[in-house]
């Protein structure tokens, strides 16, 4: 089975964050989609190329849980996993400080598949998703 995880290094610039230098809450789902795309762009398998397997993926469930504050120009790990793959696409995601290790925000977000020509919601994932990430069918 191939690896579901990946990695992506990033710092926050000065437009993501407030006066005090602290990363306005919503950029951090911009620092998962960076991840997100990486992750699923490993597998040969990011937006365009669902669009054209005739699926569209939209997030329907995003959650998060600040540990610590993000600040302007940390260096931050981005980990991004994909722990669920029958009927929705679930992609777990850690931050961590890349200097001392400690993890500062948690996070998952959640896709379903939707068929691009009718707009219906499949209750499985295509099996296109699980040849691309190299997983079994359920």
């Amino acid at each position: 089975m191939h690896d579901l995880t990946e990695e992506i290094a990033l710092s926050p610039a000065f437009h993501d964050c407030d006066p005090m230098q602290v990363v306005w809450h919503g950029n951090y789902f911009k620092y998962f989609e960076i991840a997100r795309c990486a992750l699923l762009q490993r597998h040969d398998y990011d937006y365009p190329q669902m669009q054209a397997s005739g699926f569209l993926w939209p997030v329907v469930d995003a959650r998060v849980k600040y540990i610590r504050p993000l600040r302007f120009q940390q260096a931050l790990r981005v980990v991004a996993r994909i722990v669920e793959w029958e009927n929705r696409l679930k992609i777990a995601y850690e931050i961590f400080d890349a200097l001392s290790g400690e993890r500062l925000t948690r996070a998952h977000t959640i896709q379903v598949a939707v068929a691009a020509d009718s707009g219906e919601m499949q209750y499985l994932c295509p099996p296109i998703l699980w040849q691309k990430l190299g997983v079994s069918a359920p």
